[in-house]
């Protein structure tokens, strides 16, 4: 989800410098809320559990693109999926491009061994490389965002009594607590009291988001006996909850699809980062190094151990107690 995220605020920038061109972004139908609204954007659901699964479902991805009238491809995914649907334009003729992860730098940046700690190119710097080789220019020193979402009553119903926008003043606050590895998760006691602190201030209205019942059952815990803390996972569709995120004031995330969903949005982001780091290329869009708080590496000094949060060292699986509860409740303070 975040891989996708990541790639809004390029197509968007893309599209309001180069005005005469028309893109069709093609990814599975959930993310279809990340590009809506966007100017000369058109979306191809892609149907991997019966039309386009497996290689002849790949064949038949390349027929019904082609019909498009495609004039060139950006593969921005850049797996072996998109590459054999790629392949089938270059063969065909069509100018094709394909984003560069630098896994090479990657793997020398995690490695426990001979250790290469330097910052290496964002992926959105990799993604205006891409549509650079097909002959397009991107800037994205000066981003716009899109407005606010209105909030509907449907909305609304969940969060405050009958719905009244009145109700919903005051500084609104995301957390999304949970990412795909343990490593990436700030522990679930300093989360605890992190929410407690920002709750003990009634002006705060915090909205805690994530997925799936064991998840939900966490978020509930947490929100315990405090009218201010709120649970979103469960109520809303993805398509709701961005228009809740456009109305926050600040999202805390870990280092997790959160955290690009309101970066993407234009909302302040605060990310916390466990076995990974910002360097390797996925901090939020547009936010300060000085968001992201990263792990100690004088306690743990083969930090980042992990480009994605999904490889163990023995010794480390505390890293994110390094991370204090007020430096967190520090960089979230608005006022």
């Amino acid at each position: 989800m975040g891989d996708v995220a990541m790639t809004a605020p390029v197509i968007r920038a893309f599209v309001e410098q180069n005005k005469n061109v028309k893109i069709t972004i093609v990814s599975r139908p959930f993310f279809k809320p990340f590009f809506d609204g966007i100017d000369n954007v058109n979306f191809f659901a892609v149907d991997v559990k019966e039309r386009h699964k497996g290689f002849i479902g790949l064949l038949k991805l390349y027929s019904d693109l082609k019909q498009l009238n495609i004039d060139a491809v950006a593969d921005l995914h850049n797996v072996l999926r998109s590459k054999v649907v790629r392949t089938l334009f270059a063969l065909s003729g069509k100018k094709v491009a394909f984003t560069d992860k630098g896994r090479k730098e990657k793997k020398q940046l995690t490695s426990t061994e001979n250790k290469i700690f330097k910052p290496l190119k964002s992926m959105f710097e990799r993604h205006v490389q891409t549509f650079t080789k097909l002959g397009f220019a991107i800037d994205l020193s000066s981003p716009n965002f899109p407005k606010k979402a209105v909030l509907s009553s449907e909305i609304l119903k969940n969060f405050v009594d009958n719905g009244k926008i009145s109700d919903f003043l005051g500084i609104k606050i995301g957390i999304a607590p949970f990412a795909q590895y343990e490593s990436k998760v700030y522990p679930k006691d300093l989360m605890q009291q992190v929410i407690d602190k920002l709750a003990a201030d009634n002006n705060n209205k915090i909205f805690l988001f994530g997925g799936g019942n064991r998840e939900i059952e966490i978020l509930n815990q947490f929100a315990s006996t405090k009218k201010n803390v709120i649970v979103v996972a469960g109520k809303l569709n993805l398509k709701q909850e961005l228009q809740l995120i456009s109305n926050l004031n600040v999202m805390l995330s870990m280092d997790s699809g959160n955290a690009h969903i309101a970066a993407m949005l234009g909302i302040k982001v605060i990310s916390l980062w466990g076995a990974t780091h910002p360097f390797a290329g996925f901090s939020p869009f547009n936010q300060p190094i000085e968001n992201c708080l990263v792990s100690d590496r004088e306690k743990y000094p083969l930090l980042p151990t992990s480009v994605y949060g999904n490889k163990k060292v023995e010794g480390y699986e505390d890293v994110m107690r390094s991370i204090s509860v007020e430096s967190v409740v520090e960089k979230i303070d608005l006022k």
